[in-house]
């Protein structure tokens, strides 16, 4: 989440018009994230996230993301609802921008997962994966090969000023993980792809949500634990923390078996999603714009993360436990 887009007192009360959701009572912007314009909104009913879509999102896309929180929600996954407006629209315009509503959940993200957290945190994928199972919109991954090299053509030349080197390990890393995504073929749905811990909310140590489902799509349903097995389970020192690693694999594999094919393939898709978020990163570091009421994530930290990724000789790397 983050701010891009101021919107001044007059256009959200005219937005606020089109909904029968009471009136503002405070309106506060939410820094955290890179990708969209977020506002926590207070009115005399209830709370919401108003969020405008900016950046990387295709309005295109939107229909999707809204309907599939609809449908996990449908099926036990406590994730945020779309607030439809009187005419039944769920997407609107504001400050020349798609706008949505959604409903507000309780609980807070955690900054350092425990092991405990992260089974909580393996279960609720799983049961995401299953979850998705029968939505009928489909939205290819974005950010999967072909969006890497994009974002490494856009970083190239200025890559090696954030570290020496990059722009040349960046290539490498390339050559060697595109055979074996272009070539996957593992069990697939909707994947959340973005499943960090500021995007996981939690009462005590019971996961109480899920949020920001802006990055969803169709892909391997490992490559998403790859992707939380990066998320959660390195500490802030750059160490893979294995009992968090046991942790998340058990509890996952518990609720939705890992396949054989799965279980190879993880390391490889771990190195893989390392090096996604440090290009994302990379590029957001680069290009934010001067002003912008965001936070610019260290893309220096996905490349200690890859390092690890380079040296593991299996999945028992990373607490995995016939």
């Amino acid at each position: 989440m983050a701010v891009y887009t101021e919107v001044p007192d007059e256009d959200l009360a005219a937005f606020l018009k089109a909904y029968d959701i009471g009136e503002a009572v405070s309106f506060k912007g939410i820094a955290e994230g890179v990708e969209n314009t977020n506002y926590l909104l207070v009115t005399t009913k209830a709370r919401f996230i108003l969020t405008l879509y900016e950046k990387r999102v295709s309005r295109d896309d939107l229909p999707f993301f809204l309907g599939l929180l609809e449908h996990l929600a449908a099926r036990g996954v406590t994730c945020p609802q779309p607030v439809a407006a009187r005419d039944g629209a769920l997407l609107s315009e504001l400050c020349g921008r798609p706008a949505a509503l959604v409903t507000f959940l309780d609980g807070v993200s955690v900054r350092r997962p425990t092991p405990r957290q992260c089974a909580e945190l393996g279960r609720a994928l799983a049961d995401l994966h299953e979850a998705g199972k029968g939505f009928d919109l489909k939205r290819p991954n974005a950010l999967s090969v072909d969006g890497w090299r994009r974002l490494a053509e856009s970083a190239r030349g200025r890559s090696d000023a954030v570290a020496p080197g990059l722009d040349a390990l960046i290539e490498a890393e390339l050559a060697a993980l595109a055979p074996t995504f272009e070539d996957l073929a593992l069990p697939s749905g909707v994947i959340h792809a973005d499943l960090f811990p500021n995007n996981v909310f939690f009462l005590g140590d019971r996961l109480s949500g899920l949020i920001d489902f802006y990055f969803a799509c169709d892909d391997a349903f490992a490559y998403d634990v790859a992707i939380c097995l990066n998320a959660w389970c390195f500490e802030t020192t750059g160490e893979f923390n294995v009992t968090k690693g046991r942790a998340l694999l058990d509890a996952y594999h518990a609720a939705r078996p890992l396949s054989e094919a799965e279980i190879a393939a993880l390391p490889a898709l771990a190195r893989g999603a390392a090096l996604r978020f440090m290009l994302t990163r990379l590029v957001d570091w680069l290009d934010t714009p001067p002003g912008a009421l965001v936070k610019k994530l260290d893309p220096l930290e996905y490349l200690k993360k890859l390092r690890f990724h380079q040296q593991a000789a299996g999945l028992g790397d990373y607490g995995w436990r016939p």
